[in-house]
């Protein structure tokens, strides 16, 4: 039986309907696929405090964290995430890729397009529909 970890993640609207993504550092698993930044929840921490914890360490910003968006649990061959996204705004900083490869703004729709995790997909899917009133395939 694989490992399991809770995972949170950032929603950060840049603009109307783009959001900030980052692409995984090589070397590492699942290298240079696209997620949504964040990371694991550390013993006694709240999924807000690990969300904060995480930009600050990967992006060098402080977030304020809003409303859970989307849940989704995924097995991995080497572990099960459960994965919470989290709508969140920027309060101080200019976002830098100091845990990721790089970083850019994407829509719903060109993230679909994107090599992403694959425990983001279904993620990316409702992001995309909410978005559209359906996705368009």
């Amino acid at each position: 039986m694989s490992r399991e970890v809770r995972v949170v993640a950032a929603l950060i609207e840049s603009a109307p309907g783009r959001f900030l993504v980052q692409q995984r550092l090589p070397g590492k698993r699942r290298a240079l696929l696209w997620e949504f930044p964040g990371g694991k929840v550390e013993p006694g921490e709240s999924d807000a405090q690990a969300l904060v914890r995480e930009a600050r360490e990967e992006l060098g910003v402080l977030l304020e964290v809003g409303e859970e968006r989307f849940a989704v649990r995924h097995a991995y061959p080497d572990l099960t995430v459960d994965l919470r996204l989290y709508a969140a705004r920027i309060l101080e900083g200019t976002p830098e890729p100091l845990g990721a490869h790089a970083l850019r703004t994407a829509t719903a729709k060109e993230m679909l397009k994107m090599p992403f995790c694959e425990a983001d997909l279904p993620l990316l899917k409702a992001l995309a529909s909410e978005g559209q009133g359906r996705l368009e395939e």
